[in-house]
């Protein structure tokens, strides 16, 4: 289970709380419609009529700096859908393909799997009890955010990139401070050498013998 779906940034856009809810990840049918990846426990809260949303999309999109408002929501063969005023064909549609819908978000409203950006920087991260490093800060990718973490004791200024994603981390613990990682082998150590030099190869015809 990914929990890019859920992070909000607290200052992404002059210093609002927002929280991205969805990418627009292709043109359906003729009339404006796009699929949705949603990144939201609750589309049909989110994407009401007349909800309004922020587009992160590259500066040369003539949509940069622009919000776009759902004009209509459906889910349609199991896949969500969203329609938004003045997109009203294909055209139109495929001019916002990749682009990640924010919206603004009341720090009191509770989502479940939810934090805001400055709710986990900060916060200690730790392995079978063990304080392993810090959240330096979150970024966020189409594709997942990843937690950048300064390891504990760290003097050379690494970092590590940790992918915020529940087989990951599976707790987050903001009253603690603390979210708990259970990283695959090689995220925070390296790994031994596990190709073996040519001494202790044994030749063939040793082998043989």
């Amino acid at each position: 289970m990914s929990r890019t779906t859920d992070v909000a940034s607290n200052d992404r856009t002059q210093g609002k709380n927002q929280l991205r809810v969805g990418r627009l990840v292709k043109a359906h049918g003729l009339k404006g419609a796009l699929k949705l990846e949603l990144y939201t426990d609750n589309p049909a809260g989110r994407f009401v009529p007349g909800a309004a949303f922020t587009l992160q999309v590259p500066e040369a999109s003539p949509w940069h700096g622009k919000d776009v408002t759902v004009r209509e929501y459906r889910v349609m063969n199991g896949n969500p859908v969203v329609f938004f005023d003045d997109v009203d064909d294909r055209e139109a549609a495929e001019s916002l393909v990749k682009a990640i819908l924010w919206i603004d978000q009341d720090e009191n409203e509770v989502e479940d799997n939810a934090w805001f950006d400055h709710q986990l920087v900060g916060l200690d991260v730790v392995r079978d009890g063990v304080v392993v490093g810090r959240v330096a800060r979150v970024e966020h990718f189409p594709a997942q955010d990843l937690l950048i973490v300064t390891p504990a004791g760290s003097t050379s200024g690494g970092e590590i990139m940790v992918p915020f994603v529940q087989a990951i981390v599976p707790t987050v613990d903001v009253a603690a401070g603390k979210v708990i990682v259970t990283p695959p082998a090689g995220l925070f150590e390296e790994l031994p050498d596990t190709v073996e030099s040519d001494a202790d190869v044994p030749s063939g015809d040793a082998a043989a013998e």
